[in-house]
């Protein structure tokens, strides 16, 4: 005759918040890491930037990025940062990213150097 499934189950471990941690509150390994980025970002700010310049700039073993270095700077400062909400406009509006701005001085800086 096959056993109750009821008797195999352990018995559930008591607790003394039995709400259990409250929605949104983040776990102790998330904010560890969360700390740790901050304080590599903070620590090594002055390092980024260079870091940063190097990829727009370009060197000797690849070409200038500015787009790139600015898509690996967001991922940083995602990090970092929370990201906002998005909000819903009605009407119009014109919008400049800052990848529009990138392509154009981009697109700059290869007419000026071309010239």
């Amino acid at each position: 005759m096959p056993e109750n499934n009821s008797q195999k189950q352990k018995p559930k471990r008591t607790t003394n918040n039995p709400n259990g941690r409250p929605p949104g509150t983040p776990n102790k390994s998330t904010t560890q890491a969360r700390e740790a980025i901050a304080e590599f970002v903070d620590g090594n700010a002055h390092r980024l930037k260079e870091w940063l310049d190097a990829v727009a700039k370009g060197d000797n073993t690849r070409d200038p990025n500015p787009a790139k270095a600015f898509e690996l700077f967001q991922s940083v400062v995602e990090y970092h940062i929370p990201k906002l909400a998005r909000t819903e406009i009605n009407g119009s509006i014109t919008v400049r990213t800052a990848a529009d701005e990138l392509a154009e001085l981009n697109a700059n800086t290869k007419t000026d150097s071309g010239a």
